[in-house]
């Protein structure tokens, strides 16, 4: 059978502490595509590009695509990676984004060996997207069995990224809740 892997990613500031890469797998595409549809109409987003994308969303739109894609068929995947514990950041930014989205991929390969993957296509650049392949392709080499389509498209064309943001923003904000240290963590009694 062949799942298809839709990745949403939430890049929050440089100076955020996470990268977080979540993928959505599913048996039948359209089921992650309704609920973005229907939160369009029910809630509007960007008409000049027909997108929805959760930081530009209201609380209640982020909670009601939220409660629509845990209602589908929908095994979720999620890579959070710390900066924080980086000692030497790599020379070139995006090659830690690339190693969450490979590491990611990977995870799910290991689940789902027939996968049609799509990305988000980040990259003006067609070497850019070749060397994002390159990485996901380099790390699950040694999967057995395995077939992987990788498409990298549009989101504003493709409903299910959009659902896939909303998943990897939401679970962007849940990590940096959980993991960084509250201001009672800091009070210390005399």
């Amino acid at each position: 059978m062949l799942f298809w892997m839709n990745v949403g990613v939430a890049v929050f500031a440089p100076t955020e502490p996470f990268l977080v890469v979540a993928a959505l797998v599913v048996s039948t595409p359209r089921s992650l595509e309704l609920p973005i549809k229907r939160a369009f109409k029910r809630f509007g987003g960007s008409r000049a590009t027909g997108e929805m994308k959760a930081t530009r969303s209201s609380d209640k739109t982020i909670r009601w695509v939220l409660e629509s894609i845990a209602q589908e068929e929908v095994s979720i995947v999620v890579v959070a990676l710390d900066k924080r514990g980086i000692v030497k950041p790599p020379k070139e930014p995006e090659s830690l984004y690339r190693r969450a989205v490979a590491r990611c991929v990977r995870e799910c390969v290991e689940r789902w060996r027939h996968l049609e993957v799509i990305l988000d296509k980040r990259y003006t650049h067609q070497y850019l997207r070749q060397k994002l392949e390159w990485h996901i392709r380099e790390s699950i080499t040694d999967v057995p069995n395995q077939t992987v389509v990788i498409r990298q498209e549009d989101s504003r064309a493709v409903k299910q990224l959009q659902s896939a943001d909303f998943v990897a923003w939401q679970r962007g904000k849940s990590t940096c809740t959980k993991m960084m240290p509250t201001a009672k963590s800091f009070n210390r009694k005399s």
